[in-house]
């Protein structure tokens, strides 16, 4: 997996202040993407062990409340494939920090994505280990500006944990 780029106190992606980690590499194409650049898998640099350490140390002081992955698309397959075993790691050295994830498919709450294509051996998996999920494509007639973490109506801010226990929706309010 390649990465496009690395916020280490980003506060536009999630609450509190957060290292966001943006992935290459997304299928979903939406129009007026705002971050078309990191639609090819191949664009930004190799997300090696050294990164995945360097993130964990940036995730580390008191004041960081957590990690936020969006791209490109976490979601796509080969993206989390790689993310999971890090993942693991952040839950298990840092188990107090949140982690939200930012994707162009839907959520569905018996642990899966609705689109085939995005949903492979690990998605249940990666699920689990999320705390709040901003789901569905961006859609340019339905942009809003006062939306808090989206940027269009159709997508939801999910509060994963909850929504998998209920095997419903539950919305992540903010």
């Amino acid at each position: 997996m390649n990465y496009a780029e690395i916020k280490r106190t980003d506060i536009a992606n999630g609450e509190g202040v957060r290292v966001s980690l943006f992935v290459s590499g997304c299928r979903r194409h939406c129009k007026n993407c705002f971050n078309q650049i990191a639609w090819d898998f191949d664009y930004g640099n190799p997300f090696t062990e050294e990164v995945e350490e360097s993130i964990i140390e940036s995730l580390s002081p008191g004041y960081i409340r957590g990690l936020t992955l969006l791209g490109g698309d976490p979601f796509e397959p080969e993206n989390q494939r790689a993310l999971v075993p890090f993942l693991e790691k952040v839950r298990a050295r840092l188990p107090q920090k949140d982690i939200w994830c930012f994707t162009g498919y839907t959520f569905s709450p018996d642990g899966h994505i609705r689109e085939k294509q995005a949903d492979c051996e690990v998605t249940a998996k990666f699920l689990s280990m999320l705390d709040v999920l901003v789901d569905g494509r961006f859609v340019e007639e339905l942009k809003d500006i006062r939306l808090i973490f989206r940027g269009s109506s159709n997508q939801r801010v999910i509060d994963v944990k909850r929504s998998l226990e209920s095997g419903s929706i539950v919305l992540y309010l903010a």
